[in-house]
């Protein structure tokens, strides 16, 4: 077929458009999993909450 690439992998051939797709999702879960141990930054000297009185 004209204009299709194949890559050689160790198993077999594969198509290009695959390995660039599952590529691609690699780096996605990737970046959400870096996302998701990114937590917010914390505080060096933690002060106690105060509490707000409210009233109505």
């Amino acid at each position: 077929m004209l204009g299709r690439t194949v890559a050689r992998q160790g198993l077999g051939l594969i198509s290009a458009r695959f390995v660039r797709g599952f590529g691609a999702a690699v780096i996605a879960v990737a970046a959400l999993v870096a996302a998701a141990n990114a937590g917010p930054a914390k505080a060096s000297d933690p002060v106690p909450a105060q509490q707000v009185a409210q009233s109505r």
